[in-house]
């Protein structure tokens, strides 16, 4: 990629109210970030929203820092981006990472727990994690206390691969007392993976961000010890959703910790006690495939032109059909009788502007304010 169009994606991939989903559908319609950067503006007008963008230099000086790190990025279409996560409606645009990207195109079981585990249950996550390295499978976590931490150190007692997915920046790890072991993941031949710009400092807002794209690394999740309403079952709906397979150790039903875990294995969880119950059932793609198709982004030498404005009758003609039950864009373009990229084009403005939401499977749904 031409580090012009590297810095543009970075850039947008930054722009305060440009979300994963709309990254992706503004590279679509103009064919590169370099044209969706200058095509802000416009957009800004018709939608009576402003974008901020950080920065040029800001940007390129969060590149160079990466580098000096020993870092890297890679974008939503690189050919080393991961697989599986790229399949997300809302797969991150671009992920700074510490370690050998080719980490990431393993497959990955995620092991993800409580964070104030007992210690059978780090005993249980390191065995578990330690014996699917040894079968070939990277072992993804969160780089928590308890049980995210143990299934990391597991996976390094065997010389195993693992992948930490963590919620701020590169340069801020957390929780503090787990530093070391972040180098020793980048240094051992695992990879620390972050959406974040260097500088973030975690907060309770980044952790379902963080979750979703454990969630999307993975063929399948292990839950050892999660009370309910955790983090780990936020993970685990988010891997059941992405179609990957749920995993579930059992624990003593007076252990608020075993709770979460023991409901996933009842409705319908694979009981798992050894690695050899997780390799059994590992399926060989995710369960459920994307409804809709990965494209490949286009790093164009030369930008399109601008798209015009649609006029203002197509932008009512298509609002009128979209109410608060989502509603497929084909059967827009049926009805409207416009061109596909002509109902994109409307659909993003109106997305744009707050007024519809875009669902997965190419649906949209009128957003209630």
């Amino acid at each position: 990629m031409r580090p012009a169009e590297a810095l543009a994606r970075l850039s947008l991939a930054r722009t305060d109210g440009i979300g994963p989903a709309t990254f992706r559908r503004l590279i679509a319609r103009h064919g590169n970030a370099e044209a969706a950067m200058a095509a802000l503006p416009q957009h800004a007008a018709r939608s009576g929203r402003s974008f901020t963008a950080p920065p040029r230099d800001a940007v390129a000086r969060e590149m160079e820092a990466v580098a000096r790190m020993g870092g890297s990025f890679l974008f939503l279409d690189d050919q080393g981006y991961p697989p599986l996560l790229a399949l997300l409606e809302d797969a991150p645009p671009v992920l700074a990472l510490l370690g050998p990207p080719e980490v990431l195109r393993r497959r990955q079981v995620g092991v993800v727990g409580a964070r104030a585990a007992s210690a059978a249950g780090r005993r249980v996550a390191e065995e578990l994690a330690a014996g699917l390295c040894s079968a070939g499978i990277a072992v993804t976590s969160g780089l928590a206390r308890g049980i995210d931490a143990a299934a990391h150190l597991g996976a390094l007692n065997v010389q195993g691969r693992t992948v930490a997915v963590v919620a701020g920046g590169l340069d801020m790890p957390y929780p503090p007392e787990n530093a070391a072991l972040q180098g020793r993941i980048a240094a051992e031949g695992g990879v620390v993976v972050s959406e974040a710009p260097l500088g973030t400092a975690p907060q309770a807002r980044h952790f379902p961000r963080r979750n979703r794209i454990v969630a999307g690394l993975v063929l399948g999740l292990v839950v050892v010890e999660a009370a309910q309403r955790s983090g780990s079952l936020i993970t685990a709906r988010l891997a059941l959703e992405a179609g990957r397979e749920l995993f579930a150790v059992p624990g003593n039903p007076l252990d608020p910790r075993a709770r979460g875990g023991n409901d996933l294995i009842r409705q319908g969880a694979h009981l798992t006690e050894t690695a050899e119950d997780v390799l059994a059932n590992l399926p060989a793609q995710p369960l459920v495939l994307p409804l809709f198709s990965l494209a490949p982004l286009a790093d164009k030498i030369t930008a399109p032109a601008p798209a015009a404005a649609p006029p203002p009758e197509s932008v009512g003609q298509v609002l009128e059909l979209i109410g608060t039950t989502p509603v497929a864009v084909d059967d827009l373009v049926r009805r409207c009788q416009l061109s596909a990229p002509s109902i994109q084009a409307i659909l993003l403005d109106l997305e744009l502007s707050g007024l519809v939401e875009t669902l997965p499977g190419n649906r949209v749904v009128r957003s209630v304010t």
